[in-house]
Parts: structure tokens; C-alpha cells; sequence
């Protein structure tokens, strides 16, 4: 099976993997983790989970569009939250809203939430990766 290895336009690039991985023939896109990181790998919302959910959220939609994909190809989320507690929950959800509402979509696939003790660097927050399918 053939693999394109992508770092688009619009997210940072990083040394170590490509923010998309796309398989031909059913051409499945695997999205990596993305973080609050801005296009310069500068952390928006340092301290804000709604701010950084937000973020996190825009940079998949970013990585989908350079794969030719959308929010509606989207087949499963991954949502990973340090020091995770059930309070934070209209944080989050306030942060996927706000960038439904600036995309246009609703992001309803299948999603599982992750509470996990830290992420890459200590003033992230949240990270979300996806997986999209195209026909």
C-alpha cells in the first residue's frame, strides 16, 4: 500500500513525523495529534483549554483539507486531556463549538476522550488526532 507523507501549508512543520499520513486505495487519512501550536508552532490559548480545544480542532480541519478531506470524512477522534477531571467538560465542549461554528460543521464522529497525565510540552492541554476515509 502506498503512503503520502504530508506536512501542509498552515501547520508547523515537525522534525520527527508529518502531520498526515494518506493511504491510496481506500485512501484512508490518519491525522496526527494536533496541539494548540498556530501555523509557527507558537501555543495558542497557553492556560485555556476552551482556547486550545478550539485550536486543536482547526488544525485537524487544516491537515483534513490538505488531504482532500473534511470533517465529514472524518471516521473516528481521539481527544487526549491532561490531568483530565469531569469539570472540564464544558470547557471542552465550549472549545469544539466554537470551531464547529467558525468551520461550519458539526464534528460528530466517533470520539474517545483520553485523560492523560501530561502532554508533549507542559503548556498544552489538549491534543486531537483523527481518522477520515474517502471514497
Amino acid at each position: 500500500m502506498a503512503i503520502t507523507l504530508v506536512n501542509p501549508g498552515g501547520l508547523p512543520e515537525i522534525d520527527v513525523y508529518r502531520q498526515v499520513s494518506i493511504a491510496s486505495g481506500s485512501k484512508l487519512v490518519f491525522v496526527a495529534g494536533q496541539v494548540a501550536w498556530d501555523a509557527d508552532g507558537v501555543t495558542v490559548g497557553e492556560g485555556d483549554l476552551a482556547a486550545q480545544t478550539e485550536q486543536c480542532y482547526l488544525n485537524v480541519a487544516t491537515a483534513l483539507a490538505a488531504a482532500g478531506a473534511s470533517f465529514a470524512d472524518v471516521a473516528k477522534l481521539n481527544v487526549h486531556v491532561a490531568d483530565w477531571t469531569p469539570d472540564k467538560m464544558p470547557l471542552l465542549l465550549a472549545g469544539i463549538e466554537r470551531a464547529a461554528a467558525k468551520l461550519g460543521v458539526t464534528p460528530a464522529a466517533p470520539a474517545t476522550l483520553l485523560g492523560v497525565a501530561a502532554l508533549d510540552v507542559p503548556e498544552h492541554l489538549v491534543e486531537v488526532e483523527a481518522t477520515a476515509v474517502l471514497g
